[in-house]
């Protein structure tokens, strides 16, 4: 049987999403939960990898289990009870067997906030910069630009095993809330530091070192030299993985 697994965490003491050798992920704190109340090992595969210290607040994973989870609320509760603070589960849903929580994926939402305030209650995926003199209207006009192309090489990672750096970007805007800004990109896939890449350059327009003609040019020169330095990752989370309805049985 195959489930959907949604969970929350906060990536500060982790070393990313997936399992490695040289630290703890958030991957490996919750198969050995899994493991422990299933009395089995339990693999799971996520929708994607957030990087070390990286924020979700909707993350899935699937899972394949020969044991039968009669109440899945009640093993939701027990994952609960074992994992860390910092890492909640919120639902178990069964799906179809050939649903895939990364290749059935249909889109993915990230948000990067920001604020200047120095703010003890402040959520742990706030980053706290300078943000006077920021332009943040023509850092939207620039991220508006992102949605006119596919191939987004100029914020990559580099040396990464992907065999194509093109998406499909569906939304990209700032929004005010108060003291904090917010960033919300949608695409279709993400490549490795692709989001705090394209942060970190959108403030380079906003502190009026780039252009919106500039930050074209960066696209189309296909070369993560050209982009600006990442943005801090206390800052991003992963805050909607997109699936169709008819995976859930």
């Amino acid at each position: 049987m195959r489930y959907f697994i949604w969970l929350s965490y906060t990536g500060g003491a982790y070393c990313g999403w997936q399992r490695q050798p040289n630290g703890m992920s958030v991957q490996q704190r919750v198969e050995e939960a899994l493991a422990t109340i299933l009395r089995q090992p339990t693999l799971l595969t996520g929708a994607g990898r957030t990087d070390a210290g990286v924020h979700a607040r909707r993350m899935a994973a699937h899972l394949d289990t020969d044991v039968p989870i009669d109440d899945p609320a009640g093993l939701v509760g027990r994952l609960n009870r074992l994992l860390p603070p910092d890492i909640a589960v919120w639902s178990l849903d069964a799906v179809r067997p050939d649903a895939h929580a990364r290749f059935s994926a249909t889109a993915r939402t990230y948000e990067y906030t920001v604020t200047g305030v120095k703010d003890p209650f402040a959520p742990p995926a706030v980053h706290r910069m300078v943000l006077r003199g920021v332009d943040f209207e023509a850092m939207n006009r620039a991220a508006a630009t992102l949605l006119d192309y596919r191939d987004f090489t100029s914020f990559s990672k580099l040396h990464t095993d992907v065999k194509t750096n093109l998406c499909h970007v569906t939304r990209a805007e700032w929004r005010r809330q108060g003291d904090r800004w917010t960033f919300t990109i949608t695409a279709d896939r993400f490549l490795r530091n692709m989001v705090r890449a394209i942060v970190g350059t959108l403030f380079e327009v906003g502190r009026g070192r780039l252009s919106e003609e500039g930050f074209r040019h960066v696209i189309e020169a296909l070369d993560r030299n050209q982009a600006g330095d990442s943005a801090a990752a206390e800052g991003l989370a992963l805050v909607e993985v997109h699936y169709p309805a008819d995976i859930y049985l």
